[in-house]
């Protein structure tokens, strides 16, 4: 069933270029970068644009979510990062964790820059750190515990953010907000899967039946153990995924007038427990991946 379809996300909102335009303007304001990605999903998280908009600044990855993520999948791409030159920690934007070694990271990273300062006699000048990210990644919830006031909108719907914002945080250190940008066509169906599945991408963009399928998929192959736990079954691996979610729908309760599952339920079930960590967690991208 899942193998028959061939739906691709595709995403065209038309903020999406007046934001590069933005992220592009602004650079020339700012010290540093920092970028948050999704801790499931370093990679497809990325929006492959940002390296060439924000070219040599200096970077920080904050991997967001990490708690829904495996911890060793993440130290090893904490790792290759810093392989590259670039500093990365694993955090928790919406509680809070993690997020006590920003402030001392951005210092080190930017320990050049406060030396120039101080021999210009701009000694205590602050630091300005953009914040980019692709939609619903986190960086609305990174900034208000960082400034602790609650002023950047936060919500699950992607594109919230539509307009630069600057925050004071700590001592000496300014944020800069910007909308989520997004890159317009997922030419890679897997990327716009996953995204899809944490969130990123619109949910009108693809129904969610066909998403969970894709979901059962991805996990049957890594996690198929996670499926089993949650839903008390024994082993999937000799069912299809429409079979799975027939049988998770079953479990729970879903039917519909003959007995039959309710399985368009049970997708948006499946999908909200994926995102909300019910289901354990998951790291679908690793770092010896990469090509």
């Amino acid at each position: 069933m899942a193998d028959s379809i061939k739906t691709t996300v595709q995403w065209f909102p038309g903020h999406m270029a007046k934001t590069r335009r933005k992220i592009s303007e602004a650079l020339k304001l700012v010290d540093a970068v920092t970028e948050i990605r999704d801790a499931r999903l370093p990679e497809s998280s990325k929006n492959p644009e940002i390296d060439t908009i924000i070219s040599t600044k200096p970077r920080i990855i904050l991997l967001n979510k990490s708690d829904y993520a495996d911890e060793n999948a993440t130290q090893k791409w904490i790792e290759y990062y810093k392989q590259q030159g670039i500093y990365a920690l694993a955090v928790e934007c919406k509680t809070g964790k993690g997020l006590n070694a920003y402030l001392p990271l951005v210092r080190k990273v930017l320990a050049d820059t406060i030396q120039r300062n101080e021999q210009k006699g701009m000694a205590g000048k602050s630091l300005r750190i953009m914040v980019v990210g692709i939609p619903n990644v986190g960086k609305s919830s990174f900034i208000n515990r960082m400034a602790k006031n609650g002023k950047a909108k936060v919500a699950d719907t992607p594109g919230v953010t539509r307009s630069n914002q600057w925050f004071v945080i700590g001592k000496g250190v300014e944020l800069l907000d910007t909308p989520g940008v997004l890159w317009p066509k997922f030419e890679d169906k897997a990327v716009g899967d996953k995204l899809a599945f944490t969130g990123a991408v619109k949910s009108e963009v693809i129904d969610s039946e066909t998403l969970a399928l894709r979901l059962i998929d991805l996990i049957k192959d890594h996690y198929a153990e996670r499926i089993c736990t949650r839903y008390k079954m024994e082993s999937i691996d000799s069912l299809q995924s429409w079979e799975i979610l027939e049988l998770i729908g079953r479990k729970r309760g879903m039917l519909i007038a003959g007995g039959e599952v309710d399985t368009e339920r049970a997708s948006v079930m499946l999908l909200d427990e994926f995102k909300n960590g019910k289901l354990g967690k998951f790291s679908f991208e690793m770092p010896e991946d990469m090509s």
